[in-house]
């Protein structure tokens, strides 16, 4: 029986801001989405670094197709100059969204997708590929497993469940993973849950980007109430350069003060500073974990966080025909406006569905993941995408391509060839922005 590929659903993988985002801005058109989330809850990601507060007040976190929803079922935006926390902005917007009649038919929870491909076709099959549903497996919270056909898939799964490790060579170091109990991923809620694990504590911090600075001034502050907790910074980079962004003369104020404080920490000694860390291995001794680079042995201590980044996950995309550029697995034509060993922070080129579109004709990743290893992905920018996207899956091409993206100007990246950027830490810090600005009809 022939399948008529058009009155299919539109899969929808994450239920983060940009995954929600995608989905309502397909309700508003009309077409039928299913949103698939592995987590509890919508934004479960999220919730992990919740006590985070972000760079930009609520005016620039806010989809406008989410909002038109939410306002028809009486919701009032927060303040639009408040600046929420990650469980604020869940708290408030997210989990209000998915109480929206329409979003909470298509909303899936505890439901994670196993395998996506197309329709009797493996990837090496070639004819009659694009006529082909994508064939999209997943497994409910009781491990059953079962199967949907979709006529497009957006991919806004993130990157924070797949963290990067901590050996410089990209692999995990030696021993990482047999003293994965003394090392948290990400950034911990170090004055909240956490408190114990921390306190009185010797904590080393790997990173030098946002989540690292994060990390490292809630360590102070639990020092300032537990004297015994020592802090200790390691870092890839051979000298801070600009690793504290533009101060004063940053666009998003939050953001340039949270690198001034972090640099004020280091000139008052509260927190020892190492650069030019290359880590190859990890041992247990009896004075402590250690880390053992090219010429250097750091430690001991007893808590390790790495803030080195993230990485996205396509292990459960194996049969799909991915374009993606072979060092920053994003997409190929998308990865020479973000590349940081080129390219500036704050002048991120426009663009939508010509840029993320892959071999696979229907298939897309947005959000955080289509930036792949690249730092500095903007919330805003999440939503461009999947606005551009779902216009050029509704056929109106003409409004996908009218895309144009203004960047704040952060004083970062400005003169040092983004050498500054050159570790790909993707925090969750920077999941915020300004607003895009578009001005018509745009050829990529």
């Amino acid at each position: 029986m022939k399948i008529d590929i058009q009155t299919l659903p539109v899969v929808i993988i994450g239920a983060g801001p940009v995954g929600l985002a995608a989905a309502a801005h397909l309700l508003r058109r009309g077409e039928t989405p299913v949103l698939f989330e592995a987590g509890e809850t919508v934004g479960a990601a999220m919730l992990q670094w919740g006590q985070v507060r972000l760079f930009s007040p609520w005016r620039y976190l806010v989809d406008q197709q989410a909002q038109a929803l939410l306002e028809q079922q009486g919701w009032q935006a927060p303040d639009p100059d408040a600046y929420p926390t990650g469980r604020q902005l869940v708290e408030a917007y997210l989990f209000p969204l998915a109480q929206v009649p329409a979003i909470r038919a298509v909303l899936r929870l505890q439901t994670r997708v196993s395998a996506v491909s197309r329709l009797g076709m493996d990837k090496v099959k070639t004819p009659d590929r694009e006529a082909a549903p994508f064939v999209v497996r997943y497994q409910q919270a009781d491990g059953e497993e079962q199967e949907l056909l979709a006529r497009a898939v957006i991919d806004a799964s993130g990157t924070y469940q797949t963290p990067n490790p901590l050996g410089a060579h990209g692999m995990m170091a030696l021993g990482e993973r047999s003293l994965h109990q003394q090392i948290f991923y990400g950034i911990p809620d170090v004055l909240g849950t956490e408190r114990e694990r921390y306190a009185g504590r010797r904590v080393l911090v790997v990173g030098s980007g946002h989540s690292a600075q994060q990390a490292v001034l809630e360590l102070a502050q639990l020092a300032e109430q537990e004297p015994e907790t020592q802090i200790l910074w390691a870092i890839r980079r051979a000298g801070v350069g600009q690793m504290f962004g533009g101060g004063e003369s940053d666009a998003l104020p939050e953001r340039g003060h949270l690198g001034t404080r972090a640099l004020a920490l280091l000139k008052r000694g509260q927190v020892r500073l190492v650069t030019g860390v290359q880590i190859h291995a990890l041992a247990r001794t009896p004075a402590g974990i250690v880390m053992i680079g090219e010429e250097e042995r750091i430690g001991p201590v007893d808590e390790v966080i790495a803030a080195t980044g993230f990485r996205p996950d396509f292990s459960f995309l194996r049969e799909l025909r991915l374009s993606l550029d072979p060092a920053l697995e994003s997409p190929m034509a998308l990865a020479p406006l973000i590349d940081p060993n080129v390219h500036s922070c704050g002048t991120v080129p426009p663009h939508g569905v010509d840029e993320l579109t892959h071999a696979e004709p229907n298939f897309f990743l947005v959000g955080m993941k289509s930036y792949g290893r690249a730092p500095t992905f903007l919330m805003l920018t999440g939503y461009e995408q999947v606005r551009s996207i779902v216009a050029a899956l509704c056929g109106e091409w003409e409004a996908a391509r009218a895309v144009e993206l203004v960047l704040p100007e952060t004083g970062v990246c400005s003169s040092d060839g983004g050498a500054c950027c050159a570790p790909a830490v993707s925090s969750p810090l920077l999941a915020v922005g300004l607003p895009r600005r578009a001005t018509g009809a745009k050829s990529h």
